[in-house]
Order: C-alpha cells, then structure tokens, then sequence
C-alpha cells in the first residue's frame, strides 16, 4: 500500500504488515529474543502474586481456545483471555522491560503477551511468533516515543495507552494481515486504549496497574480479531484531528512514528528491569548495590539516603510508608530499603509482606526523596547522597544499570535471571525451558511455551 507523506498510521501499518524476519539484522533479533526469555520467565515467577492468582482464576473460567497460560499447561483458552492474563502475569513483579529513554511503554509485558496468545491460536511457528513481537515492538515504542510522554500528567496512564496499538500489530503480523487490515486494526486498537493513575495519587488500589498490562495485550489482540473479520476503524487514528495523539497528549511528535522505518530499530531500545519494583528506584538502588560492593555497606550502617530526581519522582514515588501491596514496589523508599535488606535482584527480597517488617520500614523513613527540578517523566537519572552513621558521606549519580542498551545483560547473566524466575516448581526445567527459547526460530510451533 502507498500512502502519502502524511498519512502516519498507514505508514506505520503497512511497515508492521511487511516486516519479515529475513530483513530484521541478526542483533536486533538477539535483543528481541533476550526480551522474550525474560518475559516468559518473568511471567512464571508472577503467578506466585495475589492479583497473578486472581487472573489465572478469572481466566480458567473463561472460554476454551489453543492459547495457554505463561506458568498454566494445564489450561486452553481463546486467544485474548491468555493473552490478559500472560501481560498482568508478566507485568505482576514490577520487572518487565521498558524503553530508554522513557516512553510510557512495556514492550515485553504487552507484546510478548499478545503475540504468544495469537501465534498459540493459529499454531504459528516460532519464526512468525518472533516477526509479530519485533513489529509489535517497532509500532510500540515509536508510538510511545512520539507522544514525549506527556499523557500521564493530564492522569492517563500511558502503557493502557499505547500498548493496545503494539498488541494489535503484533497479532495483525501472525495473522497474516495486509497494510489495510493492519491499519484497520490499529483504528480499533484506539478505541480501546484506557488507563488512569489515580492510584499513584491515592496509594491504594495500584492491582489496576496491573490491569492496565493485561488489558492492553488482550484488546490489542481483541483489536486485531475484530479487523481480520471486517470490522472497520478510523485510518488516521494516531495523527487526525481527534485522534489518539492529539487527544491524550500535551505535546507530541508526528514525525517520530515513521522516522527511520527499517533503519532505525527501535527494538534496540529495549530495557530489561535489573529490580522489580517501579524504574525510577532502579539508580538509586544501583547506587545501593555499588556501595555494598565497594564499602560493605550494611543496613545499620545508613543515617540517611537522599535521592534526588525528577518533579515526577519527589511528588509520585517518594512515598514512606506504602500500605498497599501493590504500590509497595511504586515507592523509591520501600525498594531501596528492600535492596538494603535483600539480594536486590530476587523477588523474593521485595516481598510484600515486608510492609509489616520493622527493619525495612525503619530503613524507609531514613530515605528521602526530593526533587532536582527536572520535570522529565522520561530520565531515569539520579543523584544519590548517603550519609552514614559514622558521619561519612557518599554520592553517586547513576543513569544507567545492567540491562539497558549501553550495559546489556551477558547471556550468564540472562540465564542466571531466567533460573531465579522459573526455578520455584522442582517439577520444571529451567535449563531446558531456556535453550529452547534461545532457538526460537527454529521451532515449528510454541505451544511449549507456558
């Protein structure tokens, strides 16, 4: 399909309907296939929470389908109920990947989510599956580029925004759509955009975070069923007058959706979550990391810990004392205490029942947050001091971690993460599970994958 110069959303289409593997660079595969193992494993480890265990029993009483469950053998269900339940799973630990810079966006959690549900309905290969989740990963991201981030101070919360519209390609892509359809379904996907950060103000009720995951992959793949049927959407859906950008955004670029299409491979800005808990208590808890590594430092060792970051930071994440579950791992204080008190890259060590525990809510109250100024909700960076209880100060400014594109994970260090995730259940292989993902390509079908 031609298109003209203006016409963002039948560009954008068109790319994700054609896009084939033999045309993606061997590396930009590598990152795709590196953010799907730590899907999956992710997903695993999230049916061990409460609001996992109330999908996963939500869904079981859905619909019979060929789509399985991330963490369920046991159960077949149609393609947008797996396709829930597989991103509030992989969104459930807080641990999913990003994009860098910020972008609103949760690329594995979202994508991979929907294009398993879809390619495990049509039986598709692994060759199709990884196809589907680099168009859904390319639409996505520069979909969440383009908006500059600015739709959560106006109280939406972006990943319900963009993620159905990564979802949809990515389903669209397996399914085998031309530029039409795709864009058709990409109309759709608008419509079911949804999402609000009430419960970042109010600090209880943070499961819809959850929610907003899970919901994004299930109507993007919904989008998608609806237009391989004929149903019709609007075909300017991300540029028009009252379309998806010009209504949620405060400020966007247009430009950014088509930019580099082909050459510019947004899939390398993936970022996999070295922590789970929120992003922006990654670099202060590197920070953490650093010093115990270089100083031994110990939880009684800490006076004080002031974290300076973003407007976005001091007035969102700066909360003390959380008492909701869910925004536990949404305070800059509660993480880094748990990083203080725990190995910090075990989910174990952010438990929520450490809520109750005195150590880390002592920990927490001794940990400000202020801001620095910035008003970015897209820099993650930040300037840790610690004073300690012997009057030594220490300061650290830290923007990048291992696991994002300047400091990627080695293959160790993925497989040493996919063994922490899926290792729970003595029944289970690990080591099996993750050798078969790394040639993913070559399978004929992924109906293995749960």
């Amino acid at each position: 399909m031609s298109a003209a110069p203006g016409d963002y959303s039948a560009q954008l289409a068109a790319y994700a309907a054609g896009l084939r593997l033999d045309d993606v660079p061997p590396h930009v595969v590598d990152r795709a296939r590196e953010c799907i193992i730590d899907t999956i494993a992710i997903g695993r480890r999230g049916r061990t929470t409460p609001w996992g265990q109330i999908a996963i029993a939500h869904a079981s009483e859905a619909g019979i389908g060929l789509s399985r469950m991330i963490s369920a053998n046991d159960v077949l269900l149609a393609p947008e109920q797996a396709a829930f339940v597989n991103g509030l799973l992989s969104h459930a630990l807080e641990l999913d990947s990003l994009r860098k810079p910020g972008a609103g966006v949760h690329p594995g959690a979202i994508v991979v989510a929907a294009a398993l549900a879809a390619a495990q309905d049509r039986q598709a290969s692994g060759r199709v599956f990884m196809e589907g989740v680099i168009a859904g990963f390319e639409v996505l991201m520069r979909i969440g580029a383009a908006t500059q981030h600015s739709a959560e101070p106006r109280g939406f919360h972006a990943p319900g925004l963009t993620g159905p519209f990564g979802a949809a390609a990515a389903a669209g892509r397996i399914f085998g759509f031309d530029a039409v359809t795709m864009n058709s379904a990409f109309g759709i996907a608008g419509s079911m955009s949804a999402g609000l950060m009430q419960f970042a103000v109010e600090g209880q009720g943070a499961m819809v975070k959850r929610l907003h995951i899970g919901r994004a992959a299930q109507n993007g793949l919904f989008a998608a069923r609806l237009a391989e049927r004929g149903f019709s959407g609007p075909h300017q859906i991300l540029e028009g007058e009252k379309g998806f950008l010009a209504t949620y955004c405060e400020k966007y670029r247009l430009e950014t959706l088509t930019e580099g299409l082909g050459e510019a491979w947004e899939t390398l800005n993936l970022c996999l979550k070295r922590y789970p808990c929120h992003i922006t208590a990654h670099t202060p808890i590197y920070a953490v990391e650093c010093w115990q590594a270089e100083l031994d430092l110990k939880p009684e060792d800490v006076a004080n810990i002031t974290v300076h970051g973003t407007s976005r930071m001091a007035e969102m994440n700066g909360v003390k004392a959380p008492t909701d579950p869910a925004m536990a791992n949404y305070s800059i204080p509660f993480s880094v205490a748990c990083a203080l008190t725990g190995a910090a890259a075990d989910p174990a060590s952010f438990d929520p029942a450490k809520l109750g525990a005195r150590k880390v809510r002592e920990l927490a109250a001794k940990i400000d947050v202020v801001s620095d100024g910035r008003k970015s909700h897209s820099d993650w960076m930040t300037r840790s001091v610690l004073t300690c209880t012997n009057g030594r100060v220490f300061e650290r400014e830290v923007s990048d971690f291992p696991g994002t594109p300047s400091c990627p994970l080695s293959m160790d260090d993925l497989r040493a993460r996919f063994t922490i995730m899926t290792g729970q259940n003595p029944d289970e292989d690990p080591e099996r599970l993750f050798e078969r993902l790394c040639s993913l390509e070559q399978a004929s079908r992924i109906d293995w994958i749960h």
